[in-house]
């Protein structure tokens, strides 16, 4: 729904105010710059005029041109010219370094609130909104201070204008000065016929950046369905709508400037229209009727100047209103002073933990969707726990709880005694590690995506490696550790990736670390062998893994079994084998599926030997 005109003026002097209080000294360098500029237009008459009077009229009178004469000449228009492009070079440098600092200031503030936001409002956003909140919408809440330095400075060429005006003929002054409130009206009518307009086509930007994030997140999806000509067409319908949006604001401020830019000429014809009545009566001279036209002259520039601003301004409302949702989103995790032993590992207890995702229905009604009912458990220091459950259960969104990326709704998380919402911000992740299930590799080296940043050395990360069981693989890259993987890995195998984000937990000598299906996609002898190397390397962490293969379970020390959000039953898997149900369905169905995949490996191994 868009805002009223007068709203949307308000609106965009706060934005304008808070740009300015952000960037002071580069925004009044530019005013000043323009200042300059309008001054030394406004004196353009008298300098030539004193030419005239000194140089040039001397020169006609006496038929000779001396070097003096042509030297006051010259060096007066000179110095005028001169004057005037500083002015114009400080308000163009000037402005651009205020426009691209605040864009900057405000893409960090944007994606400084993404990471300071919880995974669950991070749910509710779609990954192309805030790529577009970031990027788009900065630029265009911003782009408003490419022309107001120059509006705002030449108003002293409208105060000049003005006054000269009314020195002259105040009946003149008076007519030309009616285009103002012709002005007013027609930016009025313009901001209240752009603003839904800006609106839509903004929305549209961010959704066309959500659909093309999808398309390439998907990739691989696309690809193996081969369902390139749908996202083609889904890309093509949502970007022919912000072409067509695009062509309605461009048809309406088609519209509305010509009719802006013709009021000043209009009011320049109104004067002379009334002038020449008033040269008839006698109450002025033909040579002041023309000085008043070129004096509206002048002021006709700032009042482009400052319709270029207006132009601008419903474009920046909108631009802010998107990145203020983002700056002013609530959800925040609040965080205590507390802090977590730093060295054994971890007991972890979940007290009755209930969690549930926001669903948006059809009709626009947010609905819950739980996720984690009523979950309670007790996990010892030092213990291997396997959650095991169906598909859906909600065994993913647990460890997410257990690792405080989300809060609970209700019921409370503690490791080692304390309330996970009462630890410092940054306590939880100094202490504990998740692999997840999607495996994410930067586009870096082997060994920055192992250390992200932190400080290791090379010895430290082959024994991460060699725990994880990938360093035979890494010595064989081009490079080693110096090897860059591609984005999102995109150079190694799904088996390597989930090795180096294994080694890149390792390495933290976490006290707690939690593996949501972390080793699907290696080998089931090579997942054995990394259980195996953790359980001699991790005598100081507790383990939570969420397992789909038996030889995952039966390294465990305890069993959990969860079932539509309920932990079902725990204890060894030999007691849930024997006296619940659904988990000896489940691990009968895994059992069967490694002796089918078992038997398809020997059966190829017999062709090869044939």
């Amino acid at each position: 729904m868009s805002s009223s005109p007068p709203s949307t003026l308000r609106q965009g002097v706060a934005v304008i105010a808070r740009g300015i209080r952000s960037e002071p000294r580069w925004f009044s360098l530019a005013v000043g710059g323009a200042a300059v500029y309008g001054i030394m237009t406004s004196l353009t008459a008298w300098a030539i005029g004193h030419v005239v009077e000194t140089a040039v009229g001397p020169a006609i009178a006496a038929r000779r041109v001396t070097s003096g004469q042509l030297w006051v000449i010259g060096g007066t228009l000179t110095l005028v010219v001169l004057v005037n492009v500083v002015g114009v070079i400080t308000r163009r440098l000037a402005g651009g370094v205020a426009m691209y600092n605040l864009g900057a200031t405000y893409r960090r503030q944007v994606t400084r609130q993404y990471l300071r936001l919880p995974l669950s409002w991070h749910h509710r956003h779609p990954s192309g909104q805030l790529l577009s909140n970031a990027n788009a919408d900065v630029e265009a809440t911003w782009n408003i201070f490419a022309p107001l330095p120059m509006a705002l400075g030449v108003v002293v060429m409208l105060v000049f204008g003005i006054v000269q005006m009314v020195v002259v003929d105040p009946v003149l002054a008076v007519v030309g000065l009616t285009v103002f409130p012709l002005l007013f009206l027609a930016n009025v009518a313009f901001q209240r016929a752009m603003s839904p307009r800006v609106t839509r086509a903004q929305q549209l930007r961010a959704d066309v950046s959500e659909v093309a994030h999808e398309s390439f997140e998907a990739a691989l999806i696309v690809k193996s369905l081969g369902r390139e000509d749908h996202e083609a067409e889904r890309f093509r319908a949502v970007t022919h709508q912000l072409r067509d949006a695009n062509i309605e604001v461009g048809r309406t401020r088609g519209r509305f400037d010509p009719a802006i830019e013709a009021i000043p000429t209009l009011g320049t014809l109104a004067v002379l229209v009334v002038g020449t009545v008033r040269v008839r009566t006698g109450l002025l001279t033909a040579a002041e009727v023309v000085q008043i036209a070129y004096l509206f002259s002048i002021t006709a520039f700032p009042v482009r100047a400052l319709g270029w601003v207006l132009a601008e301004l419903p474009r920046s409302v909108v631009g802010w209103s998107r990145i203020r949702a983002v700056l002013d989103a609530s959800g925040s995790m609040a965080y205590g002073s507390r802090s977590l032993p730093g060295s054994g590992a971890s007991r972890l207890e979940a007290d009755r933990v209930t969690y549930a995702y926001e669903v948006v229905t059809e009709d626009g009604r947010t609905e819950l969707n739980p996720a984690v009912r009523d979950v309670s458990l007790d996990v010892a220091a030092g213990t291997t726990v396997a959650l095991v459950g169906p598909t859906g259960s909600g065994k993913s969104t647990l460890t997410n709880l257990l690792l405080r990326l989300v809060d609970p709704l209700t019921g409370s998380v503690l490791m080692d005694g304390v309330d996970l919402r009462e630890v410092r911000r940054g306590g939880v992740s100094a202490v504990a590690a998740l692999v997840p299930q999607q495996t994410f590799l930067f586009d870096d080296s082997v060994r920055g995506n192992i250390t992200l940043g932190t400080e290791h050395p090379d010895e430290r990360v082959w024994q991460a490696l060699e725990v994880a069981q990938g360093s035979a693989f890494v010595r064989r890259l081009p490079d080693g550790l110096d090897t860059r993987v591609g984005e999102r890995g995109a150079s190694l195998s799904g088996g390597q990736r989930q090795r180096i984000a294994l080694a890149r937990a390792v390495i933290r000598d976490p006290q707690l670390l939690v593996l949501d299906d972390a080793t699907s996609a290696v080998d089931p002898s090579v997942e054995q062998a990394i259980l195996a190397r953790l359980g001699e390397t991790s005598s100081g962490t507790t383990v939570i893994v969420v397992a789909y293969r038996m030889a995952t379970i039966l390294l465990a020390d305890e069993v959990v079994y969860v079932e539509e959000g309920r932990v079902a039953d725990h204890g060894t898997h030999e007691q849930l084998v024997r006296r619940c149900a659904g988990y000896e369905r489940l691990v009968t169905a895994y059992a069967r599926e490694a002796a089918e995949r078992a038997a398809i490996a020997a059966d190829e191994e017999r062709e090869v030997a044939r």
